[in-house]
């Protein structure tokens, strides 16, 4: 027999994970701000840049509690200082909606959206069938300034098979044939996610079948790496295909940009399994 050598085909598929990890820290508000005015065009970018592919685009943040424990233990004005606060969203909030890892739909507390986002499907991620998926995107990523800052141990959350199994939180979104980009979003040091970015970087490849060439990492951050600095460590240091934008420029949608360049990079050494 004839050796026709590895039969995998190159390439994307057409299919494309987009997972934005964004943290919640109170010193957020400035650049949130700038998030927010950014998110539009992060979407028209992935629309027009990938007008043909199959895409997922989840939230996920740094913290596994929903919305404000102050205000959920005593829902009064006097209470609660966030006049916006859903209090009647409390008694429905599942098990998923404090669960560190899975996909946000329902952002509360101070700056965030606190409305339900409303994705189609009852998942906890997007697609391209998604109504208004600028809008949808940009409440599902306003996640808001009341909680942490674990990014690390969030991401690693998200890439666990129990959660995108069947049944799972995130069933579905997590795809053996699709690119994954991941965001990482966040102003302050991550010094207390649970484990280190080798440990990280391990549940991430290992949620792609150790193809290091299936992940582009984007980070909006500190762009040089201090010796405390782990979220740094993990997209610079563990896979081909990074970027990181300065967390104090004005404007992030350059960045994106040349986050997503990488795509056409990546795709042409990615062997889908």
């Amino acid at each position: 027999m004839p050796d026709l050598g590895d039969l995998h085909p190159v390439g994307c598929r057409g299919k494309i994970d987009f997972l934005f990890v964004i943290s919640r820290f109170g010193y957020m508000e400035t650049m949130q701000e700038r998030l927010i005015e950014a998110f539009p065009d992060f979407i028209a970018t992935i629309q027009s840049k990938f007008v043909d592919f199959d895409y997922h685009i989840m939230v996920v943040d740094g913290d596994e509690n929903w919305g404000s424990p102050v205000c959920n233990a005593d829902c009064t004005p006097t209470g609660c200082p966030y006049p916006d606060y859903p209090y009647d969203a409390i008694e429905s909030i599942t098990a998923c909606d404090v669960t560190m890892g899975a996909g946000t739909v329902f952002p509360a507390g101070k700056g965030a959206s606190n409305v339900g986002c409303g994705i189609v499907g009852g998942r906890r991620y997007l697609t391209g069938e998604q109504p208004n998926l600028s809008e949808t995107f940009a409440c599902l990523a306003q996640v808001g300034l009341t909680g942490d800052d674990r990014l690390g141990e969030a991401v690693t959350a998200a890439m666990q098979p129990a959660i995108n199994d069947p049944g799972g939180c995130n069933e579905g979104f997590l795809r053996d044939d699709a690119l994954l980009m991941i965001t990482f979003i966040s102003n302050s040091l991550d010094l207390f996610s649970t484990g280190k970015p080798k440990l990280w970087a391990e549940a991430i490849a290992n949620a792609k079948h150790g193809d290091l060439n299936s992940v582009v990492m984007f980070s909006i951050h500190f762009p040089e790496c201090n010796p405390s600095d782990r979220l740094c460590d993990l997209v610079k240091l563990y896979f081909p295909y990074w970027h990181i934008a300065d967390n104090e420029d004005a404007d992030y949608r350059p960045a994106f940009e040349v986050a997503t360049d990488l795509i056409g990079e990546a795709c042409s050494a990615f062997i889908p399994q």
